[in-house]
């Protein structure tokens, strides 16, 4: 990829986020996404994807020409607001307008936008079929769609609501799905909205890799709550910690805030203003741990966040991948941190297995990280 050969205002974005050499996934996807081919992608959380989209998109978006040409869905609000901040970020001083638009938020108000005539639009596929249903957004000029985490959104609940969406575009629009695990169902349902797509996956360089520490405890399921409350609050830790049924993450958040341990919450079910708020506080060190949803922290991005948490063991490699590579993004330094059962921690070292990683038995002393015994 030749950022030179880019149009001024990505040059100068690429100069001014001081970035020297493009990763392995933008190497491989921009060239082929600049001549017009359709394209699948699995690379690594944390590799630099959604660049590897977005340069080549804006790139070709014609800024004179008042209407929408790219369309981008995302399976969650966060992810939503995170690609929208990354489009205008890079789009500075081209004169190309984008606008997001999510479910949940006020109707009247998305409108207001969509009459301000953006050329990039992204959104969760919910609103987005329901404004092109109203022949509010209009699609017939919409030269690229793209699936973010293409994994999340062609599963059975949002399925045929992408599809429907792609099938409203004219034929010779360019489909882009990029993902960090792509399984075989999702792999052969998108080889069929495509065509003749060219298939590019990226391993995660062991560089990349060997900055990531694994480790667990073992404790029974009732006391799991006294570790991570003794992880946070021992090691000052700022951690994102994911469990995998919304009630027993907000009972969860209600008893470590009797305890005295401030959290904010993540998941599909939250109003937008506090899903703003819990990341803002975050974000800002007010508050030192986020509970999370594996639905709603999906391409999630938290600069140098440096500690994941495992409340709820991942059901597969899969999810124990996306929920871990939240940290040690781009080769940054890291810690995956399990909390299982004794019936767990068999699953765990299997899963590790089939990972290739080494997962370290810890446990706490005297407030301390140490082997255990």
């Amino acid at each position: 990829m030749d950022v030179n050969t880019m149009k001024p205002f990505i040059k100068t974005a690429w100069e001014k986020a001081g970035f020297e050499d493009a990763t392995d996934i933008q190497n491989a996807a921009v060239p082929v996404i600049l001549a017009g081919r359709d394209v699948l992608a699995e690379s690594p959380t944390g590799t630099g994807k959604t660049l590897a989209y977005l340069l080549p998109l804006l790139n070709k978006i014609d800024a004179e020409k008042k209407h929408i040409q790219a369309v981008i869905l995302a399976s969650s609000h966060e992810l939503v607001m995170q690609i929208l901040q990354e489009l205008q970020k890079w789009s500075e001083g081209s004169g190309i307008a984008s606008a997001s638009f999510i479910g949940g938020a006020n109707m009247k108000r998305q409108l207001d936008k969509l009459k301000k005539r953006p050329q990039v639009v992204v959104g969760t596929p919910g609103r987005i079929s329901e404004l092109i249903k109203n022949k509010k957004l209009k699609m017939h000029e919409v030269k690229t769609i793209v699936l973010d985490e293409a994994d999340s959104l062609l599963v059975p609940e949002h399925s045929n609501t992408v599809k429907g969406i792609i099938k409203s575009t004219l034929n010779d629009r360019q489909l882009l799905l990029f993902s960090a695990t792509l399984p075989e169902k999702t792999h052969s349902e998108a080889l069929q909205l495509m065509k003749d797509p060219e298939v590019i996956t990226v391993e995660r360089k062991e560089a990349d890799r060997g900055n990531v520490e694994h480790i667990y405890f073992v404790a029974e399921a009732r006391d799991k709550i006294v570790i991570l409350d003794k992880l946070i609050k021992t090691q000052n830790m700022k951690a994102l910690a994911f469990i995998k049924d919304i009630g027993e993450l907000s009972v969860l958040s209600s008893k470590l805030e009797y305890k005295g341990l401030e959290n904010g919450v993540l998941h599909s079910e939250s109003k937008k203003a506090d899903r703003e708020a819990a990341l803002r506080n975050f974000r800002s060190g007010k508050s030192n741990l986020l509970l999370a949803s594996d639905v709603a922290a999906r391409g999630l991005d938290i600069q140098g966040l440096e500690n994941v948490i495992h409340y709820d063991l991942a059901k597969d490699t899969d999810q124990y991948v996306h929920r871990s590579g939240r940290t040690g993004r781009q080769g940054a330094k890291g810690r995956v941190i399990s909390i299982v059962t004794e019936r767990e921690e068999r699953e765990l070292k299997k899963l590790a297995k089939e990972l290739g990683i080494t997962v370290h038995k810890k446990q706490m002393y005297k407030a301390e990280i140490v082997d255990a015994q």
